[in-house]
C-alpha cells in the first residue's frame, strides 16, 4: 500500500478492504502546464506519456489560431452518425465532376453553333467573314 492509502486505511470502517481516492484539493488549476510528477506514483512513465500529452495539446492550441480550415457541417453530422467523413469528400467530388461534364457540354455546343454560324455567314457573306476571321487573328 503506498503512503495515502496506508494514512487512510482507518478510514471507512471496514478495516482497510477499500481502496481509497486520494482527496484533491478543491481549488482551480490555473497552469495546464502544471508538472504532474508531483503526485509520485510507483512509475513515472503513465505522467511522463501525460506530461507529454498536455504539451502536445497546448502546442495544437497555439497552433489553432494561424489554422483557418473550415469544415462543413455535413461532414460533423456523418461524423455524428458514424460514417465515415470521406463519403462526403466523394460526394463532393462526384457532384464535381457531374457539374464539369454539363459545363463542358455547353461549352462543346455553343463552339459548335458558332462554327455552324460563321459556316452559314460564309455562304451568304464570304468577304464580311474573310475580314471579320482577319480582325480576329489580328486581336487574339
Amino acid at each position: 500500500m503506498d503512503a495515502l492509502m496506508t494514512a487512510n486505511a482507518g478510514i471507512g470502517g471496514s478495516g482497510g478492504n477499500e481502496i481509497m481516492v486520494p482527496q484533491i484539493n478543491d481549488s482551480v488549476v490555473d497552469d495546464p502546464k502544471q508538472d504532474l510528477n508531483q503526485f509520485n506514483a510507483g512509475s513515472e512513465l503513465p505522467f511522463q506519456r501525460l506530461n507529454a500529452l498536455v504539451t502536445k495539446l497546448d502546442n495544437m492550441a497555439k497552433l489553432s489560431d494561424k489554422c483557418t480550415i473550415q469544415v462543413p457541417a455535413e461532414v460533423f453530422n456523418l461524423i455524428d452518425n458514424g460514417k465515415n467523413p470521406d463519403e462526403f469528400t466523394r460526394d463532393v467530388i462526384s457532384s464535381c465532376i457531374v457539374k464539369n461534364q454539363i459545363t463542358k457540354g455547353k461549352s462543346d455546343t455553343f463552339k459548335s453553333l458558332r462554327k455552324h454560324l460563321l459556316d452559314q455567314l460564309e455562304h451568304t457573306f464570304p468577304d464580311e467573314v474573310e475580314s471579320y476571321r482577319d480582325i480576329r487573328a489580328a486581336h487574339c
